[in-house]
């Protein structure tokens, strides 16, 4: 599609990008988007860099400057294996500082560095090391979402996609039928229902996730009576037994991908979906939509800003590094899940109480 503003060489060097974001993007803008598109990949090859784009950036960063698009492990492992030189990341501080733990010789570069996470900051490596001292002996589980002084402080990380794996595994290797399981509780809580293991968990939240209530998907099922309606981890229990289907960022989109149903309703950061309707445009997705205002601070402006002054480095010391590398190199190593875990709720093993710290 032409504009009247693009050249008609900058329009074919972007037609592929603006076919999957013309539905969020109107063309009165398009022209903007696609010159800072073009400025970003040319500096990326002047640079020798990599972006990587997270499932909540908005579609115009997803499609049109990610080198690399999905959650935030993912990410940090394409950038690990990647030869360039600097990486930025369009996501939030802890994911640029995974990045480095994974790539430490790299230059890792992020747009803003206020684009941080409630559930990061929920917790610091000196509360882990007090919450080991209450709990001597068992292992410490940590979600990938948490910053690189905790990652240090932990025994193994996982993902929403393998966190029952991980806990399964860690209690085996310890010989503990209790494990800790932190900072996210929603997660933890979740986890629970899906394994005999005991769980310890602490209350930190993602303030996009906690928000949604059993409320929202009773209102959704009215008004779409024919949707399915998918849900993240991070959302409180009540939300995940409501559900069609619960699952990790990766679970929801091979969910979407492989059986394309005609409506879906996905609980979690409202550009998932935006994102994943660039690949799948004969599926119609339905909000509620609550937006993340850490992962909206990263824009196209502000990432060829990054990359054409090098701004702003990420850096971990060294010794952090050596001892959160142990942890993420741990789930790493473990076989990965046949299929992305799914959160089972209405087939729940068990219902038990969480120990909140």
């Amino acid at each position: 599609m032409a504009h009247a503003a693009l050249s008609p060489e900058l329009a074919r060097e972007t037609a592929s990008v603006w076919e999957k974001v013309k539905e969020f993007t109107t063309p009165l803008e398009w022209p903007a988007q696609a010159q800072l598109i073009h400025e970003i990949n040319a500096l990326k090859k002047e640079r020798d860099a990599v972006i990587l784009a997270h499932n909540y950036m908005t579609p115009d960063i997803f499609h049109g400057v990610g080198d690399y698009v999905g959650d935030s492990l993912g990410l940090a492992k394409e950038a690990a294996k990647s030869k360039a030189k600097v990486i930025v990341q369009a996501g939030v501080h802890f994911m640029a500082e995974t990045s480095k733990i994974l790539s430490p010789d790299k230059t890792v570069l992020i747009p803003d560095l206020k684009a941080g996470c409630s559930l990061a900051e929920a917790i610091t490596g000196a509360d882990v090391r007090l919450i080991k001292q209450k709990y001597p002996g068992l292992p410490v589980v940590t979600y990938v979402n948490t910053t690189a002084d905790v990652k240090a402080e932990t025994d193994i990380c996982c993902t929403s996609a393998n966190a029952v794996q991980v806990v399964e595994w860690a209690a085996r290797e310890w010989g503990v039928d209790r494990v800790i399981l932190i900072p996210d509780e929603f997660l933890a809580r979740n986890v629970a229902a899906q394994t005999n293991i005991g769980i310890i968990a602490w209350k930190g939240r993602c303030i996009v996730h906690e928000r949604f209530t059993a409320d929202d998907i009773a209102d959704m099922r009215e008004a779409y009576p024919g949707a399915e309606i998918l849900a993240h981890p991070e959302c409180p229990e009540e939300i995940l037994a409501a559900a069609d289907f619960a699952g990790s960022t990766a679970a929801m989109t091979d969910y979407v991908v492989a059986k394309k149903p005609k409506q879906v309703v996905l609980i979690t950061e409202c550009s998932m979906a935006s994102n994943i309707k660039g690949d799948v445009p004969e599926v119609n997705f339905i909000g509620p939509c609550n937006m993340c205002p850490y992962m909206k601070r990263i824009t196209l402006e502000n990432i060829r800003d990054c990359l054409r002054d090098m701004t702003f480095e990420v850096t971990v010391p060294e010794d952090m590094i050596v001892k959160a590398a142990l942890a993420v190199q741990r789930m790493i190593d473990l076989p990965p899940p046949a299929v992305p875990a799914r959160y089972d709720l209405v087939k729940a093993k068990h219902h038990v109480a969480v120990e909140l710290i």
